[in-house]
């Protein structure tokens, strides 16, 4: 019978079938996709391993590619993400806020090791893929392989959790090679404006509230900056005023007269390494006014071509700092090398007395001492952009090698492309570009969990 007969009814099919239609039969299985992968456990010990990390990263993948975000919990279940949350949680906030990257002390030898390699990263903004690839290809951690990873793991990219929370445990897994610095995107003010937070609501549902204060709490806890083999110093922004203490006035208590200090903070100079010991980095939001202005200069400050030692008016909040200042923290400290990030392509198109950031990093200052480079490793970034030019960027990582670590073997790449298909988090044509022009009273009154303990 071909495709245009009609077949002449039978009596029977000539009565009204009032039974239902059954249910289409399900398509066939694509021989070219992967299997959703089996939801992830925490080991009960709290032991992770190469194998478990591995893991994780190849569900990571299959899920961004293949299945909606908001199946994300059916992969990593709450518990198994809180724990991990927990785990990274405890480890950073026992580190100091600058932490010492030494070579391992082979036997008989004095410290330095032979073979022992120092990788360090910039800003990353959630492009999970080009995360992944950046950490194929520089080698992955290991006992002769640290990493540095100097912050803004998350915002503006569509991926910033999944990012942030590999990157966590590979710290769990290695936390005496993996170092994880705090960016100016972490934190509470950020991630409500660039994304995160409703990255985490939208992925986690009704318990997206609880993950994202679990994700704060890990935020407060990341170190402000590294010093690597004795010459190189790391931070996200990078150098920080002195904040004098002063006595301001006495007052009297139940156990006698108590002096009540004040920072003077009207002139401004170069910090030192154990004032920057002594701040208080478990803040939601660093503050841009009062006595512990430290976190914010090393988070958000910016390298100048003009010298001195200045507020960043730009951005309001943090410094700009010259030539000089990169020279006498050098000199003071017996530095080699600064590295720097948090100014990507968008940043620095609009800053004509320094390098664009096309090739992922630039050499900002070349000082007697040594130099100061700012390293950018989000490839084609932003992911979402408004204007149809795109900046098309490079991403770049910085390898140090012995013996003195102080000579940065840069290292630059494409974005992995074609990225899958993702909505933004954030209205990227409405939000202000490159952080600046703060709403600094939003960001003070969003410095608070509004009376809820976090747990």
């Amino acid at each position: 019978m071909s495709s245009s007969q009609v077949e002449s009814p039978t009596p029977s099919s000539t009565m009204e079938d009032t039974t239902p239609n059954p249910p289409p039969p399900p398509p066939p299985p694509n021989p070219n996709s992967d299997p959703d992968p089996d939801p992830i456990c925490f080991p009960s010990d709290g032991s992770l391993t190469r194998e478990w990390i591995r893991t994780l990263t190849s569900a990571f993948h299959h899920h961004s590619k293949n299945l909606p975000p908001t199946s994300l919990p059916l992969l990593l279940p709450v518990d198994s993400l809180n724990r991990l949350l927990l785990a990274a949680s405890n480890i950073l906030h026992k580190e100091p806020n600058c932490v010492r990257v030494d070579p391992p002390a082979a036997a008989g030898e004095e410290r330095g090791g032979g073979e022992f390699s120092v990788v360090v990263v910039g800003d990353v903004h959630g492009q999970l893929h080009d995360v992944m690839f950046l950490l194929e290809e520089s080698g992955f951690p290991s006992e002769e392989r640290a990493f540095v990873f100097n912050g803004d793991y998350v915002d503006r990219g569509a991926w910033g959790l999944e990012t942030f929370l590999l990157l966590l445990a590979w710290k769990v897994f290695l936390p005496h090679r993996v170092f994880l610095l705090r960016g100016n995107h972490e934190s509470k003010y950020c991630t409500s404006v660039y994304g995160f937070e409703q990255e985490v609501m939208v992925k986690y549902g009704d318990k997206g509230q609880q993950v994202y204060r679990k994700c704060l709490r890990c935020f407060e806890g990341l170190p402000l900056a590294t010093i690597i083999a004795g010459s190189v110093y790391t931070a996200h922004g990078g150098l920080f005023r002195s904040v004098a203490i002063t006595p301001a006035k006495r007052t009297k208590s139940k156990k006698g007269r108590k002096v009540i200090s004040q920072a003077d903070t009207s002139i401004l100079k170069l910090g030192s390494l154990e004032e920057l010991l002594k701040a208080r980095r478990t803040v939601l939001d660093p503050p841009w006014e009062g006595s512990n202005l430290i976190p914010g200069d090393v988070l958000w400050s910016d390298p100048s071509s003009r010298s001195g030692l200045s507020p960043n008016k730009e951005r309001g909040i943090g410094l700009l700092f010259g030539p000089d200042c990169t020279e006498q923290f050098l000199k003071r400290n017996n530095f080699k090398l600064i590295i720097r990030s948090h100014e990507g392509p968008d940043a620095r198109d609009k800053r004509h007395d320094l390098s664009g950031m096309q090739n992922g990093y630039t050499i900002d200052h070349e000082v007697e001492s040594g130099k100061l480079v700012t390293l950018f490793s989000a490839p084609d970034y932003p992911q979402f952009q408004a204007t149809e030019d795109r900046f098309n960027n490079q991403g770049a990582y910085i390898v140090l090698r012995p013996p003195d670590y102080s000579e940065p073997e840069f290292h630059t790449f494409e974005a992995i492309k074609p990225r899958p298909k993702v909505k933004p988090y954030y209205d990227f044509e409405e939000v202000i570009d490159s952080d600046e022009e703060l709403d600094l009273i939003s960001m003070a009154n969003n410095s608070t969990f509004d009376g809820i303990t976090v747990i």
